[in-house]
């Protein structure tokens, strides 16, 4: 009748006992207290042969100096060499050997490579200093003995494990830092795939209500609506400059239409007073997404270009796929003369259009004559 009540008390206090290891596995100062501790307990097994050892110190002296040298390893992360120094006082004066192994592990653990070597390289020739000293509590021969068998070894595997342990969180930060670096390419990246597309997108629309806001000022002179139109088309390219100075362009985008929305591109241009001819090869539509979308900002890039410094010109626009290759054509006719205001612009666009044609091993080139302007992209098959 009692055995199911006492098994549900023994689970509740292994499952507290379970959730206070976890608790204090994360801090370090639990951790520290714990290792000062365990030492403390390692040591205490000796207190009979500490006393017999030397007569200045009895069983309860003895358990009082080992617990004040055991506080030493409380400062361990950030004072190693204190423990260091209590415990070599202990191997001259105790004959202790248990302070040295926290010790060495600590310098090696939280000062590296390089000082976890000269703390164990000073600890050997401190011991057998101390060893060669007449009086030692055993005979010179099992003093050397004991040197060699147990003393060197303790020494040289606590600081090789303190070093270990010290190169496993270096390699752990890095993963760390490589893993932050990762996350932040990431949103990086992402900021700039929308700032892409917000110039390609929104750059293209203001372009366009610049466009037709400055044709409607042109047209609407003499009528009492003039002013209006002109400080419409003023407050589009206020915008317009604002996104560039804004965007930086950079990286990829995604989402990008294909084949299909060429004819929304040619019908918009088209709307702004720049006619489009458009003929696109059937085999364009089977090509793959990613080309797709390079044929996509190709045109669109083009279109947005003639738009603002050829206005109403006819564009020409070819799009043909042989099986070998993938030609894209753009030309358009140049304005008779140059406009009063300079058109707004990134400098990047023709550019970022190059940079994507690259990236499928295609070649881009614009060409310009005394009445036209041409943009022949070539992309291999896929």
């Amino acid at each position: 009748m009692h055995v199911k009540p006492a098994a549900s008390a023994l689970h509740r206090v292994v499952a507290a006992g379970r959730r206070l290891g976890e608790s204090c596995s994360g801090s370090p100062r639990a951790l520290d207290v714990l290792t000062a501790l365990s030492c403390l307990g390692l040591m205490a097994l000796d207190l009979p042969g500490l006393a017999a050892a030397d007569n200045s110190l009895n069983g309860p002296s003895a358990a009082a100096v080992l617990a004040v040298g055991c506080t030493s390893l409380l400062a361990r992360r950030r004072m190693p060499w204190i423990a260091y120094a209590v415990s070599l006082l202990f191997i001259g004066w105790l004959h202790e050997l248990t302070l040295i192994q926290f010790a060495l592990y600590s310098v090696g653990r939280f000062r590296g490579r390089r000082a976890g070597v000269l703390a164990t390289l000073g600890y050997a020739a401190f011991a057998l200093a101390m060893f060669s000293v007449p009086g030692w509590p055993e005979p010179a021969g099992a003093s050397l003995s004991s040197f060699l068998s147990l003393v060197v070894p303790i020494g040289v595997l606590a600081s090789a494990v303190g070093i270990a342990a010290y190169r496993h969180d270096l390699v752990r930060e890095l993963d760390v830092r490589r893993a932050e670096s990762a996350v932040l390419q990431a949103v990086q990246q992402e900021r700039t795939s929308v700032a892409r597309d917000v110039h390609d997108f929104v750059g293209r629309e203001l372009t366009l209500l610049t466009v037709r806001s400055e044709v409607l000022s042109v047209r609407s002179r003499e009528t009492a609506h003039a002013k209006d139109f002109e400080e419409l088309a003023d407050t589009a390219r206020r915008a317009h400059l604002v996104l560039n100075e804004i965007i930086v362009q950079r990286g990829e985008r995604t989402s990008t239409p294909g084949v299909d929305g060429l004819a929304a591109l040619a019908e918009e241009s088209g709307r702004a007073g720049s006619p489009v001819r458009l003929v696109v090869d059937p085999e364009a539509h089977g090509l793959s997404p990613l080309r797709q979308a390079a044929v996509y900002r190709v045109v669109q890039e083009c279109l947005t270009n003639a738009a603002k410094h050829a206005h109403g010109q006819p564009i020409e626009v070819s799009v043909a796929a042989d099986g070998l290759r993938l030609r894209i054509a753009v030309s358009n006719g140049l304005a008779a003369r140059v406009p009063g205001r300079a058109p707004v612009s990134a400098g990047s666009g023709t550019a970022s259009m190059a940079e994507r044609v690259r990236s499928l091993g295609g070649t881009l080139t614009a060409t310009r004559t005394e009445d036209s302007y041409r943009v022949v992209a070539v992309l291999p098959p896929g």
